[in-house]
């Protein structure tokens, strides 16, 4: 089914796993990933830059998503990511997009929290889910870098005042995981993720996936995440195989041979992910 993110983080609130978020970073890679999705018998969310939005089209996208959740059996999320402009947000929502991310974390808190709130009333009243941001997470995200420096951590008083006053569906926070990441892993802060979790009541959203270890993801579950995002390890993976296959082929043979390679390294990813995502031993336990 074409579904919300509201919808795919209230089950995994419900059986306790977290629901992966997969970029997209080209068209091809999309029937990739909810192919695995599909055969790992989980919800997926298909996430796009504004930029990816526009250079596929945003009704290609949609149009793609809604086919394959139906003729696949799979719940489908598609969600726009790291927004900061209205404009953006609106031809998402308007185009059929079910979920936008509104990222106001650049923002002073009350700026953030008016604006997040206009997003929200917009975006509710087309059946459309809202994750927000407070804090803000290092590295580079299409473009925009934030120094180790200038990383703010999420206050947990300011996440409990900032969903009362927005009516978010879902809370990106930042306990030290950078977008881009995926040389090396990040010492992710679980005490401050616990003392988030026990004052909030919406799902908590990890951005900068790639980087993040993966003996630490089932504490990260089991402390109130239900949507994690993955771009970064997509992304080399597929540029790698490409690499390989583009530079070993023949001028005139079918380009086809050298991206399904690339879009079959994307899948195992993910498949290997929405593994772990799922927390299958604790849902065996219930």
């Amino acid at each position: 089914m074409y579904t919300t993110l509201k919808e795919v983080t209230s089950r995994a609130e419900e059986l306790n796993f977290t629901v992966g978020a997969f970029n997209t970073h080209n068209l091809e890679m999309l029937p990739s990933l909810i192919h695995a999705a599909k055969e790992q018998g989980a919800p997926i969310i298909i996430q796009t830059s504004i930029d990816t939005a526009k250079y596929i089209g945003h009704e290609n996208l949609v149009a793609i998503c809604k086919s394959m959740a139906t003729k696949n059996m799979v719940d489908v999320v598609l969600h726009l990511d790291h927004a900061r402009e209205f404009d953006d947000i609106k031809e998402a929502i308007d185009k059929g997009y079910t979920s936008v991310m509104f990222d106001g974390s650049h923002l002073p808190f009350k700026e953030n929290i008016m604006k997040t709130r206009a997003v929200v009333e917009y975006a509710h009243k087309h059946g459309v889910s809202v994750e927000g941001e407070i804090g803000t997470i290092g590295g580079t995200e299409e473009g925009i870098h934030v120094d180790e420096d200038n990383k703010v951590y999420t206050d947990p008083k300011d996440a409990v005042e900032f969903v009362k006053a927005t009516g978010v569906d879902a809370l990106a926070i930042a306990i030290g995981t950078n977008h881009g990441q995926y040389k090396s892993k990040t010492e992710v802060n679980i005490p401050l993720l616990k003392e988030i979790n026990a004052l909030v009541d919406v799902p908590l959203v990890i951005h900068g996936g790639t980087g993040v270890n993966e003996k630490d993801i089932h504490k990260l579950i089991d402390n109130g995440i239900r949507k994690f995002n993955v771009g970064t390890e997509l992304l080399v993976a597929w540029t790698k195989k490409a690499k390989e296959t583009f530079g070993e082929t023949k001028e005139n043979k079918s380009l086809r041979h050298n991206i399904i390679p690339c879009n079959d390294a994307v899948k195992e990813i993910v498949k290997h992910k929405i593994g772990i995502f799922m927390n299958k031993e604790d849902l065996i336990n219930k």
